[in-house]
């Protein structure tokens, strides 16, 4: 019961106690908050104070900077005025001395030309007083000096200008024959002539048999399409290719090794050794061209000009082959160009591409210096080569170069066995009975053959029909007869034929 009634008493003593004791613990406990709060407060007031000064501190800093920036601006535009107000006095000063020294020379200008005047004046009354003691004026005493010096000296000057021309003359004669003597002794080439005949080495007679073939198609197959005659004679083991085109018996030539070498002889055989000759004719075409500007040592042709000056290899004039007169008239041109100070590279190109026109001259129209012009500007060759090309059979080309190359073509063409006209003559009649035959439409080849005693026409089967080709015969015969002169008659063959080809694949 005691301790039922110390509980009673002792608990709400406890109670109160421990609020009286939790009301100290709360009370202490907020005045320290306060206190940590208006500490914290006060660092940052101390701070924003610290802040605001620096702020103001680095603000009167940068006006500070400003104002000694605007100064020195200031101090450099002073600077700057004073130097222009230096120069526009300094300019002032030397536009005024200008004008006193331009006025000077005014001064003396018109004192000049008052002397001038005073000098003519004096000059015009001795001349009158002259003309007044002579009774002559001014023209008549000059017309009187020029005739009685021209009666004084004129025999003596007819003799000598008389002896200087013939001096002169004499002296440049002389050393222009030592100029081409010189040349041609220097430049030394063959002047052996083109024929008209090819001769093929076979292996056998019995070869003849099988180039004949049976009832003599393998021999008109080659003949057909090479244009050239197939002589098989007694000679043993040989034949002969005829015809007046170079091209055409290299074709024929060509195409028959490759056939003797084979063996197979056929007509299918034949027309592809034939269109091999030909490509390889292009290759040894291309080849000649440039063995020819290797031999002169040139550059800077184009490839395709180079090609064209190779089909001169198969050309001849008058007998002579075209390519080798070329290379000849160049090496002619460089001598004589080094002999007379001209441009030596000029005339040698000049005399290498002189007759350039000639390798097309069949197909195109016009004379071989105005193809090979036309050319030569295709291939943009230069003005001073082109001049000599266009010019070398003028009567006075306009250049040294063209000149030289003129001289050196007609020394070319005049060695003795260099040139055969009638054999022209002859290649001109059979170009002249191809062309005739191939005027008319539809006509797709032409071979003269047997030295132009058949002209072999053959036409596009699908343009012509078989009542066409015996009309085509009878116009060519008329034509032939109309326009061309030639001895004994012409056969005139028109060969028509149509070929389909498949393949079975």
């Amino acid at each position: 019961m005691l301790n039922l009634l110390w509980i009673a008493v002792s608990l709400p003593v406890g109670i109160a106690i421990g609020y009286y004791l939790r009301k100290g613990l709360a009370k202490k406990l907020t005045g320290s908050i306060e206190e940590k709060a208006e500490k914290l407060l006060a660092e940052t007031k101390n701070k924003q104070r610290e802040l605001l000064l620096q702020a103001k501190d680095k603000a009167i800093q940068i006006i500070d900077e400003a104002k000694k920036e605007e100064e020195g601006r200031r101090q450099d535009l002073l600077s700057a005025q004073k130097r222009l107000e230096k120069r526009e006095s300094l300019f002032d000063q030397k536009l005024l001395e200008l004008q006193e020294k331009q006025q000077k020379l005014y001064d003396k200008a018109n004192q000049v030309e008052k002397v001038k005047a005073e000098i003519q004046k004096i000059k015009d009354d001795h001349l009158a007083k002259l003309e007044e003691i002579s009774g002559l004026t001014k023209e008549e005493a000059k017309k009187f000096l020029l005739d009685r010096t021209e009666k004084t000296i004129k025999e003596e000057l007819v003799v000598r200008i008389s002896k200087l021309e013939r001096e002169s003359s004499d002296v440049l004669d002389v050393k222009a024959k030592e100029l081409l003597s010189l040349a041609i002794e220097r430049c030394a080439s063959s002047h052996a002539t083109e024929i008209t005949t090819t001769t093929i080495t076979i292996p056998s007679d019995e070869m003849k048999g099988r180039i004949i073939g049976r009832e003599g198609r393998n021999i008109k197959t080659i003949e057909q399409l090479t244009g050239t005659e197939i002589i098989i004679d007694d000679t043993p083991e040989a034949i002969t290719v005829s015809g007046f085109s170079p091209i055409r018996r290299h074709v024929a030539k060509k195409a028959l090794e490759k056939l003797i070498l084979d063996g197979r002889i056929h007509p299918g055989r034949i027309e592809e050794a034939v269109e091999q000759a030909k490509k390889e004719l292009a290759m040894d075409i291309k080849k000649a061209g440039e063995d020819a500007v290797y031999e002169l040592g040139v550059a800077g042709f184009d490839p395709k000009l180079v090609q064209i000056l190779g089909r001169l290899k198969y050309r001849t004039s008058f007998g002579q082959n075209a390519l080798q007169h070329s290379l000849e008239v160049a090496h002619l041109s460089a001598l004589l160009a080094e002999e007379l100070g001209a441009n030596v590279s000029v005339a040698k190109k000049a005399g290498l591409l002189h007759d350039i026109g000639k390798a097309v001259d069949h197909e195109v129209t016009g004379t071989h210096p105005e193809i090979g012009r036309d050319i030569a500007k295709k291939f943009n060759i230069p003005e001073e080569i082109i001049i000599p090309i266009a010019t070398h059979h003028d009567d006075m080309p306009p250049t040294l170069e063209a000149i030289i190359v003129k001289v050196a073509d007609a020394i070319s063409g005049a060695r003795p066995g260099a040139r055969k006209d009638t054999y022209e003559h002859y290649l001109q009649r059979l170009e002249d009975l191809e062309k005739v035959a191939r005027s008319f439409d539809g006509v797709e080849k032409t071979y003269a053959i047997q030295a132009g005693r058949e002209i072999r026409v053959f036409v596009t089967p699908d343009k012509i029909d078989d009542l066409g080709a015996l009309k085509l015969a009878q116009e060519i015969a008329k034509k032939i007869e109309e326009e061309l002169k030639y001895p004994g008659e012409i056969k005139v063959n028109v060969i028509r034929e149509k070929r389909v080809v498949e393949y079975a694949r």
